[in-house]
């Protein structure tokens, strides 16, 4: 569910405390959460509501001047039941504090290693997670398109694909670009600590 700067605005500020979406089927549920750039959003409610019974009142708490300017909302040539979504702002992203968290124990590790070498094993382009990481490490802020090309992906594949490890801690979003987090740096960190201890000593 897409909102807007201003939503996201005033939802933080507690001015806006619902949305209005027409759909066949809601893209959010009661209890769940929400990933935006302003933080965390808690969904309260995602039901269907009655037309009639959207008034002036949950046009403004909606952020709406006036009932006709939700309508142009609702109304946007889509099929489905109108939903009402009442959500409130449940604080700061929580990917921060993880991608800030540096201090990784040999169980954070080992997790970590585990949910890449899942995301390799379900890639069509094969291992992949490692070879980003590091080429990372000397790309920040390369635009996507350049870092794609530069590793012998597709953009629109590497864009979805890089969300995932964001997801774990492991890198940043730029504009443009992305760089490794604190906690991608000391995953390889690791990683690198492994690899010299492997390598058999010389008598």
């Amino acid at each position: 569910m897409l909102l807007t700067n201003a939503e996201l605005e005033g939802i933080r500020s507690g001015k806006i405390d619902r949305t209005f979406r027409t759909w066949k089927r809601a893209t959010v549920k009661t209890g769940g959460t929400l990933v935006t750039r302003v933080g965390l959003l808690a969904i309260d409610e995602a039901a269907p509501i009655e037309r009639e019974a959207i008034d002036e009142f949950e046009a403004r708490r909606a952020g709406f001047d006036s009932l006709e300017k939700l309508f142009e909302r609702v109304d946007c040539g889509r099929e489905g039941r109108i939903y009402r979504i009442r959500l409130h702002y449940a604080g700061p992203d929580p990917r921060i504090a993880l991608r800030n968290d540096e201090q990784l124990t040999q169980t954070d590790v080992e997790q970590l290693k585990q949910r890449l070498a899942r995301l390799d094993a379900h890639s069509a382009n094969g291992p992949w997670t490692e070879r980003f990481l590091r080429t990372l490490a000397t790309s920040e802020g390369v635009p996507a398109i350049e870092l794609a090309q530069t590793l012998g992906y597709e953009k629109d594949w590497l864009k979805p694909n890089v969300r995932k490890l964001k997801a774990l801690g492991l890198t940043e979003s730029l504009q443009p670009g992305y760089r490794l987090s604190p906690r991608g740096e000391a995953l390889l960190a690791a990683l690198d600590r492994e690899g010299k201890r492997s390598k058999p000593t010389r008598e």
